[in-house]
């Protein structure tokens, strides 16, 4: 845990270092981390503020039902329901969420989940050992109401319980870790994995009598 001031300042800094990897255009994406497990308080960006100008002003407190408590004046990101979910069900210490080209690109693949295996990048991700591990992400159908979305990530987190991060259709990409750098390293992790992937299929789709999408 750390201090709220604090906290704003480094999701601050992700948001910008994110945004200048292209991973976070506009005002897309959302990041949070723990500051209080008794009561749950999370630090959390605020809706709809350009991430490449991403200040410690932009970053709001909120309690576990994700209303805004601390001095800071604003309206929470609409999807602190999921950064929440996310939190109880792993005990997360931080949740990061991005919409770079290709992990909206693989979340809509017509399937529940998107596999990676045989890549030595893996080895980043928590507590995998070997580049032969197999990653299973979940795909889970977005929606614009965050409660039902809320319960369809807890539910995939529970089908899943060995995966490090979900995909929204056509949305994009969260992941979470037990402190900050853990998730910053599993977003650098996972973007790397998604790219290749994708350029790695996409390539095969263009050779004569290749593969279409494999996920």
């Amino acid at each position: 845990m750390e201090e709220p001031v604090a906290a704003a300042e480094r999701l601050a800094a992700i948001g910008r270092r994110f945004y200048g990897r292209g991973w976070v255009l506009g005002t897309s994406g959302n990041f949070s981390t723990v500051v209080s497990r008794e009561p749950l308080r999370l630090a959390i960006t605020a809706s709809s503020v350009p991430k490449g100008t991403l200040s410690a002003q932009d970053i709001l407190e909120c309690d576990e039902r994700g209303t805004v408590v601390g001095p800071a004046a604003g309206k929470p990101s609409a999807e602190t329901l999921l950064h929440l979910a996310i939190v109880r069900q792993r005990q997360a210490g931080a949740v990061l969420h991005t919409h770079s080209v290709w992990s909206t690109m693989l979340s809509d693949n017509g399937r529940d989940r998107l596999e990676i295996e045989g890549y030595e990048m893996l080895k980043g991700l928590e507590g995998v050992a070997s580049h032969e591990h197999r990653e299973i992400v979940p795909i889970v159908e977005n929606d614009q109401n965050m409660a039902r979305l809320a319960s369809s990530m807890t539910h995939a987190l529970e089908r899943f319980p060995d995966a490090h991060a979900v995909l929204l259709r056509r949305h994009g990409l969260y992941t979470w870790g037990r402190t900050l750098e853990d998730a910053e390293r599993h977003i650098e992790i996972l973007e790397f994995l998604f790219e290749t992937v994708g350029r790695t299929e996409a390539r095969a789709a263009r050779a004569p009598g290749g593969p279409s999408w494999r996920s």
